[in-house]
């Protein structure tokens, strides 16, 4: 994960998390990308290990000024589960040091799913031919073809870099304004060492300046969804862009919308993620790190990190009890 001093203390689902697994009694370590080590061909992780305490505070921000750690180096595979809550982009060489532990411990998510998801390409994977749920999008590095989308598209689209997070990135562009396109592209896509970024030109979907929908998933099922609104001073919706957060009800299309895409986000081992959607349309899959636990608390008075910590213990279990049945099964063999 990122470093624990950088969290927002009253507001992070990280933290949501591992309060939810202290107070169960669970030993947690926490780790960032750049502590990860190999000694003798291991994996091992410089971590902070989280002191156990009789009463574990509820309070969030409580829990996280007063927790203490001791520093042990820790092998990775010595443990139940890993939970990768590291931010975009995406550290290749972190997963390379996961990859030789996971068939070992459970971890979420899946390795070579986030390596599939971890961009906005994602969506492209979702069948919607005649776009019901998926708007238009193309990605490219292509300036003189976006100009042409541009110019060609509707009258708003949407200009946002493939590898930005939080809402970092997105304008908002009119076709109207096409004498701001070159610069604008300029900008987006070159970089000073000669090289060049990827941006996504998507069709801007009509009600997007009432904010967009916040719907988290576990194992393919809606378990919480919030309204982001934007503030007055900012198109985006994201609260860490000054959004603030409403109730919502899921509708019919976007009850349907889940239904459509969760057994893929399942079947590529995706197992919590948080789907960004804007009038039933789904414009982002986030599986890195997924943000919205506590604010979905506050307007809903739940606590959907509980929903969370049953589900890893229920795939904990899983592989204990595979394991144990495996052993005996061969201790069978093995005495006949």
């Amino acid at each position: 994960m990122y470093p624990w001093e950088e969290m927002d203390a009253e507001n992070d689902s990280t933290l949501a998390m591992i309060n939810e697994f202290a107070k169960r009694g669970h030993g947690v370590a926490i780790t960032t990308p750049a502590n990860l080590t190999i000694r003798d061909s291991v994996a091992f992780a410089f971590s902070r290990c989280l002191k156990r305490a009789e009463k574990i505070s509820s309070n969030l921000k409580s829990f996280h000024s007063k927790a203490e750690f001791y520093d042990e180096m820790l092998p990775l595979a010595g443990f139940d589960v890993i939970i990768l809550r590291s931010n975009p982009p995406l550290d290749m060489i972190m997963l390379n040091f996961l990859d030789s532990v996971k068939d070992d411990v459970f971890i979420m998510n899946d390795l070579d799913g986030i390596r599939r998801a971890n961009n906005k390409l994602y969506t492209a994977v979702f069948e919607d031919d005649k776009n019901e749920f998926i708007p238009r999008t193309h990605v490219t590095k292509n300036k003189e073809y976006l100009k042409k989308t541009i110019k060609e598209g509707p009258d708003k689209m949407i200009l946002k870099p493939l590898n930005g997070f939080g809402g970092s990135g997105v304008i908002l562009i009119e076709k109207r304004a096409m004498k701001s396109i070159n610069s604008l592209l300029d900008f987006y896509i070159d970089n000073k060492d000669g090289t060049s970024n990827y941006v996504i030109l998507q069709d801007y979907i009509e009600g997007a300046d009432q904010g967009d929908v916040r719907i988290l998933l576990l194992n393919g099922r809606p378990i919480g969804a919030m309204r982001r609104v934007p503030g007055e001073e900012d198109h985006r919706s994201n609260v860490s862009a000054g959004g603030s957060v409403q109730k919502h009800t899921l509708t019919k299309q976007e009850k349907e919308l889940c239904r459509r895409i969760g057994p893929k986000l399942v079947k590529d081992g995706l197992y919590f993620c948080g789907i960004d959607v804007i009038g039933g349309m789904l414009v982002e899959v986030n599986v890195m790190s997924p943000g919205g636990i506590t604010y979905i608390n506050k307007v809903y008075k739940t606590r959907l990190q509980e929903k969370i910590i049953d589900f890893v213990e229920d795939k904990v279990q899983e592989r204990v009890n595979a394991f144990e049945r495996r052993t005996k099964l061969r201790k069978h063999v093995k005495d006949a």
